[in-house]
């Protein structure tokens, strides 16, 4: 369970590790650069490095705020035999089975298997044991899941 939330927060210190360095070092002298250019106000290279300079803030500051958040996560108080946060599950639609892993929305990538909890998939499978269906509005229509198997964080 801990070791879970450990490489989460690991993944989250690596990313604002990288985000810092390009911040503090790298973006400086992008910046340099474009003003030796000179007029600003008509420079693209300069406001295309002040534009990363924000976005790098708002990242590091956005996952400082996750890093938090999960920190104060009390995995003890996730349910077993339900689905929750980090479970594994297999559903059944018509055919062949699928299986997604429930995650934070910033590591949801469908394509690999990972949802997020926030999702609308995500949401309709919190709290849900193997045997239950699941019914999830989608824009197509209700799509109805059959859970079948359910491995948690826990396991």
């Amino acid at each position: 369970m801990l070791e879970v939330k450990a490489q989460l927060l690991r993944k989250f210190e690596d990313e604002i590790s990288a985000l810092d360095r390009e911040l503090k070092t790298e973006l400086p002298k992008e910046i340099q650069r474009a003003r030796e250019l000179g007029d600003l106000r008509e420079n693209a290279e300069y406001q295309a490095a002040k534009e990363r300079q924000t976005f790098l803030q708002a990242r590091i500051g956005m996952l400082k705020k996750r890093m938090a958040d999960i920190s104060l996560i009390n995995l003890d108080k996730i349910p077993q035999g339900k689905v929750a946060f980090g479970s594994t599950v297999t559903l059944r639609e018509e055919g062949e089975p699928v299986t997604y892993q429930l995650v934070m929305p910033e590591d949801a990538d469908a394509a690999k298997g990972l949802i997020s909890t926030a999702s609308p998939i995500g949401r309709a499978l919190l709290g849900k044991e193997v045997g239950d269906e699941v019914t999830v509005p989608t824009p197509n229509g209700q799509r109805s899941f059959e859970l079948i198997k359910l491995v948690t964080i826990h396991d």
